[in-house]
């Protein structure tokens, strides 16, 4: 079992989700973020004062999927969100211990999905 952690445009979210239905994954979990890479910002003008945004926004998609899953979550992920510039985003795979089903109690990978 791996837990895969991805942070993408937020533009590109809905094209991230087309591919990852497309490769047959469906659960995911999504949330807002912000955070500073390689972009390094931008500068902006506010009533006259310059202000440094360093901080851009970003969406963080976690899934986690069962082993024969893990390449064709990687390539979706890839497919949607990549667009040759700076800034894409970055996938990070991780070994997940234990999954456990709330409602029936189930673990491991039958818990998973």
């Amino acid at each position: 079992m791996k837990l895969i952690v991805a942070y993408i445009q937020p533009e590109k979210l809905n094209d991230v989700k087309q591919a990852l239905y497309k490769a047959d994954v469906h659960r995911m979990s999504v949330t807002n973020a912000v955070g500073c890479g390689q972009q390094k910002g931008y500068h902006e003008m506010y009533r006259g004062v310059d202000i440094e945004v360093n901080l851009l926004k970003k969406v963080r998609i976690e899934i986690a999927v069962n082993e024969e899953f893990t390449e064709r979550t990687i390539e979706a992920i890839t497919e949607g969100a990549r667009t040759g510039a700076i800034g894409d985003g970055k996938i990070f795979v991780m070994p997940m211990e234990q999954c456990i089903r709330i409602r029936t109690g189930e673990e491991g990978a039958v818990a998973v999905g």
